[in-house]
């Protein structure tokens, strides 16, 4: 009976890799709803942070969307193949964390404070920056914010925003170019 259910589990299992790899949407909700508590609870065990650990999850779900032909069924198990990916990658974290701070650690206090003129000018553009993304159309803000301020891939804009890959490169290069236009005059006489 045992042997049974492990293969009626490994053939559910291939029949839903299968799904994800055709692009089926439902099949991604299908393996969150499957296995997203058993990807947050290994990364809270490993990162002993909730927020890192809803990070780490969304990072493995959205990267096996991405590229579904990563999981290999002849290799081992989805659950297995989840639990490994989710380890490396709060390991990862957890590694660039303490690289930050050792690099924060050695570096050598600045006597004389930051240069005044390189912080007036880096937060003027910023803020030049941000006033030409609030002419956007909202659409084309919001993909830009996404990828730009918040780190995601087209893919996951797209995802996010549940629009065609497709219209997600047009909203990013249709915002990036509106952007240059507006930033342009403004480039020219700086270094005319």
């Amino acid at each position: 009976m045992e042997q049974r259910r492990i293969h009626q589990g490994k053939w559910a299992e291939r029949v839903l890799a299968e799904r994800l790899a055709g692009g089926d949407r439902s099949a991604l909700v299908d393996l969150y709803d499957r296995y997203a508590g058993f990807v947050y609870g290994l990364a809270l065990r490993t990162l002993a942070n909730r927020q890192a650990a809803e990070d780490v999850t969304q990072e493995v779900f959205c990267a096996l969307w991405e590229n579904p032909g990563q999981f290999e069924p002849g290799r081992g198990t989805l659950r297995g193949f989840l639990g490994t990916m989710t380890h490396r990658r709060a390991v990862d974290l957890i590694r660039r964390e303490e690289a930050r701070r050792r690099r924060e650690s050695r570096a050598p206090a600045d006597r004389d404070g930051p240069d005044l003129a390189e912080t007036v000018a880096r937060s003027d553009a910023t803020g030049r920056v941000r006033d030409a993304l609030a002419t956007l159309p909202e659409a084309q803000r919001r993909a830009l914010e996404l990828a730009y301020f918040h780190g995601h891939t087209y893919r996951q804009v797209a995802t996010v925003l549940q629009i065609p890959e497709g219209t997600a490169k047009s909203r990013l290069r249709l915002g990036l170019q509106r952007i240059a236009e507006i930033l342009r005059p403004e480039l020219s006489e700086k270094w005319a």
